[in-house]
């Protein structure tokens, strides 16, 4: 007895990258070889991560599909990842053959405010420090391959001037795969004339670039470089775009990309395949890993996991309406996941009292999780909503979870993976694997279709998933939405960029607001990912550091990295 208590004292007082560092890895070859790769098929990255062929994404797809996404996004946190990590696990505990596809962390997060995205306690994906940190340098080739074009836009307008040639307007900034408030916006080109002509430019955040975005909607390496060349950079004093394809390099900067198109191969704390590549951001991209992986995933198991960024107002409703769409995959089930806490939250419960008790906070936070469940179904899906279990949750309060869903005919579990692994994952396991096989999801309903005015489709999302009662477009975004209709773009989806906290445009309306006007501030057109990004309010593209960073905690200590969560 003193022994089990002793474990689980272990279990819960050890740090995220402490167990971390206490799972015996297997070598990455036998977990390819435990979901049909060949050794010689994988170009390994050390013992324990590898690449691997994106060419396995074309290979028939028989497994089943399971989107993992979350209630609005608290500052208590949700753990969606760790859910995704810890279903998983528990599949494979219960002998289903299944692999975890997930997107790769930003260093931006993982310095700044966030820390790292690789689950969490005893249900992470491993080495987690290097897969919050270089990995196997996706972002960098992402983050090179973009500012690439800049620097070669640059250099082709200053090569050209002398020719009359000039732009109207540039759309194309760089990024950095940093938070870094003071290169929102810069000045180019300062000094001597041979330093480039002066000009505004700006830095967003790699997650944010339309690379990233390319690279997650890419179906192959030829299909890359075709969108590449399409890339919008710019217009022509006579209205007309100017593209990557105009300047004759589509194919130089998808060099870089060559191995970050192939997914990454690792394994979770449980010793579960998982295959994590791609990482845009869901308040300002669509949220998703790429297509290829999760293709990929679907080809070698019975089971695929795979998350959507922050809750299903952004990352699921972007997941089903872009990337389903594009794609044509089905979820044959939808996990929301939701915690006590962030129910608290969304019940009006002050952050630093959730930890206590609070019923009527629970009761009142219901409005949220209820509004997330009807617009999954909206898409026709099968939901099952997935309780995080916390060490200061009450039986009573989880018993009122479970109720309300069960009136409500929605199938329940409770994931306690992040403390006891894969043996605590084992009924939400269970329960995903009945539920999909007495009440799959049914085909899939799109929010709007491809006919559908840009304005349209904005709107439908608005009032459809936001509740909200109208939409208002600034002129810039109605110019900007009528140039690309103008371009050919007018069957593009749409992907509108807003506040993780609420279903509104601002971050302090919690739970179920409706009735409100979404107001639409400005449009990025995506011509490479073929998608329009409306952004919603004041949604920043490249994210400060708060007064107090993660990386105050980060260090080396005797050769090993501490301090990553």
């Amino acid at each position: 007895m003193l022994a089990i208590f002793a474990r689980f004292y272990n279990q819960i007082t050890m740090t995220d990258i402490e167990i971390a560092h206490s799972v015996k890895l297997k070598e990455i070859s036998e977990i390819a070889a435990k979901v049909g790769i060949a050794a010689e098929d994988i170009e390994q990255y050390g013992h324990h991560i590898a690449k691997i062929p994106s060419e396995l994404s074309n290979r028939p797809q028989k497994g089943k599909l399971i989107l993992v996404t979350a209630i609005t996004a608290t500052k208590a946190g949700i753990g969606k990842t760790t859910a995704s990590i810890g279903l998983a696990m528990g599949l494979d505990k219960i002998g289903k053959k299944a692999v975890v596809a997930l997107r790769e962390p930003s260093l931006g997060p993982c310095f700044g405010m966030k820390g790292g995205a690789a689950g969490g306690g005893w249900t992470q994906v491993v080495p987690m420090e290097k897969i919050n940190l270089h990995f196997t340098g996706d972002f960098h080739a992402v983050t090179s391959a973009h500012n690439l074009i800049s620097a070669l836009l640059d250099n082709y307008i200053y090569q050209h001037q002398a020719e009359g040639f000039a732009l109207k307007e540039v759309l194309w900034k760089r990024v950095l795969d940093v938070n870094d408030r003071s290169l929102r916006s810069i000045v180019t080109g300062i000094g001597p004339r041979t330093n480039g002509l002066t000009a505004e430019s700006g830095f967003d955040i790699t997650p944010a670039s339309e690379i990233m975005a390319i690279l997650c909607l890419s179906s192959d390496l030829e299909d890359m470089k075709r969108r590449i060349g399409n890339i919008l950079l710019g217009y022509r004093f006579d209205g007309s775009a100017f593209t990557v394809n105009d300047m004759g390099v589509a194919g130089a900067v998808t060099t870089l990309l060559k191995d970050a198109i192939c997914p990454n191969l690792v394994q979770t704390t449980g010793n579960t395949p998982a295959i994590i590549h791609g990482g845009p951001f869901a308040n300002i991209a669509h949220g998703c890993n790429t297509i290829i992986a999760t293709k990929a995933a679907l080809s070698m198991s019975e089971y695929t996991v795979t998350e959507a960024g922050f809750g299903a107002d952004l990352g699921a409703e972007k997941f089903l309406n872009i990337k389903c769409r594009k794609a044509g995959l089905r979820p044959d089930l939808t996990v929301l996941v939701a915690t006590l806490n962030g129910l608290k939250m969304h019940g009006d419960v002050e952050l630093d009292k959730i930890k206590e008790p609070a019923p009527e906070g629970v009761l009142k936070g219901l409005a949220n999780l209820d509004r997330h469940i009807e617009n999954l179904q909206s898409f026709g899906q099968t939901v099952l909503v997935c309780l995080n279990k916390f060490t200061s949750d009450t039986e009573e309060e989880l018993e009122m979870v479970r109720r309300h869903c069960i009136e409500k005919g929605t199938a329940f579990a409770i994931n306690d993976g992040w403390a006891r692994g894969a043996e605590g994952a084992v009924e939400f396991a269970k329960a995903v694997v009945r539920t999909i096989e007495e009440h799959p999801s049914d085909e899939l309903k799109f929010t709007y279709s491809d006919d559908m005015s840009f304005e349209q489709k904005i709107e439908a999302v608005a009032k459809a998933i936001y509740g909200a009662k109208d939409i208002s477009l600034s002129s810039k975004a109605k110019s900007k939405l009528a140039t690309a209709v103008k371009l050919g773009y007018s069957k593009f989806p749409v992907c509108i960029a807003k506040t993780q906290y609420s279903f509104s445009q601002d971050p302090k309306r919690y739970g179920a607001p409706s009735g409100f006007t979404l107001e639409i501030n400005d449009v990025v057109i995506n011509s490479g990912s073929e998608m329009i990004v409306a952004i919603a309010g004041d949604i920043i593209r490249m994210p400060g550091l708060p007064k107090v960073p993660q990386a105050q905690y980060i260090d080396v200590v005797n050769g090993e990295i501490v301090g990553l969560s």
